[in-house]
């Protein structure tokens, strides 16, 4: 069994996490505000391109708010990092405070009533929350990897698979399954949300944001030994 030294936000157990919550918020969006999935902007791109072309330009507008708000977590989550790394004497890591503002905007999200322009503000808000985890949390002991979707995680994972079938070489497999860690957790968090919204409603994102802190306080270490 290796060991191998990681930044903490590269450890695997905050890739789990973080793939818990991306799961957990892209059910909790559809479920129960209003059958959207707020995660990635893809579909949104689409459906904006497929308005457009047939002239309805109204129906082109109501796609474009979430993709701003994606767009605008970007910006937030450098202006945060750059502050951060020059910010010295901060006793929080700027990742942290990411997760803090990530917190704060999903909570607030609890409270805003299922329906109707609620609903979409909430999708919104989603979208805002997952640029800002996509842009601060990028790697998994070195690989890239998303958390806030699976689609890359799984072309990733399977090709270091084949490498692995070829090479024979486990420090590979190790990576590959790494991988399919993440996947299965987002699932995981897909799940549970799935079970929880019928109990609590709008209120069952504050799981999220459960899920989240304890990520924030992970994070206070330096540095973890992993083994596998």
């Amino acid at each position: 069994m290796t060991e191998q030294r990681v930044q903490t936000s590269e450890a695997l157990r905050v890739g789990v996490l973080l793939a818990l919550a991306g799961g957990y918020l892209d059910a909790y969006t559809y479920l129960c505000r209003g059958g959207v999935f707020a995660n990635a902007e893809t579909g949104n791109m689409v459906l904006l391109g497929v308005k457009l072309a047939a002239g309805n330009w109204a129906g082109a507008a109501k796609y474009l708010p979430p993709i701003f708000a994606f767009f605008l977590g970007v910006l937030v989550a450098e202006v945060i990092r750059r502050r951060g790394k020059a910010a010295v004497s901060s006793k929080l890591h700027w990742r942290q405070w990411v997760l803090a503002l990530e917190i704060v905007v999903l909570a607030a999200a609890a409270f805003l009533p299922m329906g109707g322009g609620w609903d979409m503000a909430v999708n919104w808000a989603v979208s805002f929350v997952c640029a800002l985890q996509v842009e601060s949390f990028r790697r998994v002991h070195g690989k890239a990897y998303v958390t806030t979707m699976c689609t890359g995680n799984l072309r990733s994972g399977t090709e270091l698979l084949y490498q692995f079938f070829q090479t024979r070489d486990r420090d590979i497999l190790h990576s590959a399954l790494r991988y399919y860690h993440v996947i299965l957790s987002f699932i995981v968090g897909a799940a549970a949300s799935g079970v929880l919204a019928g109990v609590l409603g709008q209120w069952s994102v504050l799981v999220a944001c459960a899920l989240l802190a304890v990520v924030l306080v992970v994070l206070s270490r330096a540095e973890v030994t992993t083994r596998f």
